[in-house]
């Protein structure tokens, strides 16, 4: 591809020195109407909406690590075989960094911290769910519901690391932080102040992750009153059990109408997010920044509420967690149609430099991505892909929580690649696993052709296949630990 900072910009497609990349944690596509994200609805008009934008991989730690290089799971090795960012790839954050940028992040999810390799490139990154920043968390003492259950929480974690700063978080979280928050507040706020505050005469790249949408749901009262249906109260909605990983092998059952309320609370927990982007878009307008500034918002991966008889985001790869929501708006993202060609979370890195003119050979030899810039000269893609490189959590680890578990479950160990065309969804897994939808007639994907089209599916696991052997295979060493804290927040996130 052309070196952009070789090419001739048309007036109208200005170059932005700023960026802003905002993470709606879980959001999937379909959950994106103005009734329920008005916000970033206005955004997608005022800018540009990708109709068909699609993440590498189902859940938040490979794809953010695809997001932040520009390649897929198993060249960048971050996935449940291996929860680690190694430093074999170049992230956006130090290209940006490096070209001079002040560089910020704000992450609410416990996977994209330093903790898992993601600092990198940054100036800071920040745990967004802390009043003081502290490498211990103090969730388990937020998310007991009973106060002996605090008390021994806060007994177990007060004296790890600095107590001080400990029993600050302990006391915003119970006595500050909004009802139904999960981060999102103290972010937007902490975001406002530094625009507001910062002399730095630097452009500055800016990431935000928002977890609202991820399980458990718990929005605010006002905002699930708001989606739940008649006769549907907000005491009998969050009461019921939110334990994706126990449902999925079968543990315990949810009813359609336990499904109705949950999924409520899922476009609630959307439409709280919206308002922060909206409290983040006025910031950036306020501070005279939003005219030099590229705003990119996207979901990391979608949610099974129910859909294909899974709860949660793992051991599949549906559109339903695949298909997220995609805008951009700034520079040469502003009153352009709606686009319906077929991207991928991992086109942004290049997308960025193309729209500061940032230069930065590495990140873009290394880069799968093709640049969405209007006037880029990389051609459309026929096929997008997605990988599953390792289940996430592990059959052993779901053996050590529930015991003996139900045959279908052994299923979910194996390793899943898909190609999406505009027409037809392909998936094969490692262990002779494949499935076939025609999207045109079968778009929720519930019907497997694959058994009837042997000519089709050969065809597209020809291309699947071409497409994996041109991949540079990741050999990450070295085992991933991680601080009891830590694997207790992702234990209640139902990651382990």
């Amino acid at each position: 591809m052309a070196d952009s900072s070789d090419r001739e910009v048309p007036a109208s497609h200005e170059r932005v020195e700023n960026v802003v990349l905002v993470v709606l944690d879980t959001a999937r596509a379909t959950s994106v109407d103005e009734g329920t994200m008005p916000t970033l609805t206005a955004l997608g008009e005022a800018g540009t909406t990708f109709e068909r934008a699609f993440s590498t991989a189902p859940w938040t730690l490979p794809s953010h690590a695809s997001l932040f290089t520009g390649v897929y799971p198993s060249e960048h090795g971050a996935h449940g075989g291996h929860t680690y960012l190694t430093d074999d790839y170049r992230t956006v954050a130090e290209a940006f960094s490096d070209a001079g940028y002040e560089t910020i992040g704000v992450s609410n999810n416990t996977w994209i911290t330093d903790e898992f390799g993601f600092a990198r490139g940054f100036d800071h990154l920040r745990r967004g769910w802390q009043f003081v920043q502290s490498d211990v968390d103090m969730g388990t003492v937020v998310r007991a519901e009973h106060f002996s259950g605090k008390f021994e929480a806060a007994r177990d974690r007060l004296f790890e690391g600095n107590p001080l700063v400990n029993a600050a978080n302990v006391l915003y979280s119970e006595l500050l932080q909004p009802a139904g928050d999960d981060g999102a507040d103290r972010t937007t706020t902490w975001i406002t102040d530094w625009l507001e505050s910062r002399d730095d005469e630097r452009p500055f790249f800016l990431f935000a992750n928002y977890i609202e949408p991820h399980v458990e749901y718990r929005p605010p009262r006002r905002y699930a009153e708001a989606f739940l249906p008649d006769g549907a109260s907000y005491e009998e909605a969050i009461a019921i059990r939110q334990d994706p990983r126990a449902y999925d092998v079968g543990a315990y059952e949810l009813t359609e109408r336990e499904f109705t309320l949950l999924r409520a609370l899922y476009h609630a927990e959307g439409a709280y997010v919206d308002d922060h982007l909206r409290r983040l878009v006025r910031a950036l307008e306020v501070s005279g920044l939003q005219e030099n500034t590229l705003l990119v918002v996207c979901g990391d991966h979608g949610e099974n509420v129910g859909d294909h008889g899974f709860f949660g985001h793992q051991y599949n790869l549906y559109d339903t967690l695949l298909h997220v929501p995609l805008v951009c708006y700034g520079g040469p993202f502003v009153d352009t149609p709606a686009r319906e060609d077929l991207v991928q979370l991992l086109d942004l890195p290049e997308t960025l430099l193309e729209t500061t003119g940032v230069d930065d050979p590495e990140l873009r030899a290394q880069s799968r991505g093709r640049s969405l810039h209007p006037a880029s000269d990389d051609p459309p893609r026929e096929a997008v892909f997605a990988e599953y490189a390792a289940p996430q959590p592990s059959i052993d680890r779901l053996e050590a929580r529930f015991g003996e578990l139900p045959d279908r479950v052994y299923d979910f160990d194996r390793s899943l690649r898909a190609i999406r065309t505009r027409d037809e969804k392909y998936v094969r897994g490692d262990d002779g696993f494949e499935r076939l939808h025609d999207l045109t007639t079968d778009p929720d994907e519930s019907v497997d052709l694959a058994p009837d089209r042997p000519a089709r599916v050969a065809r597209l696991r020809e291309r699947l296949e071409a497409h994996a052997e041109g991949l540079d295979a990741a050999t990450p060493t070295g085992s991933v630990s991680m601080r009891a804290s830590t694997e207790e927040r992702l234990a209640d996130l139902g990651y382990l």
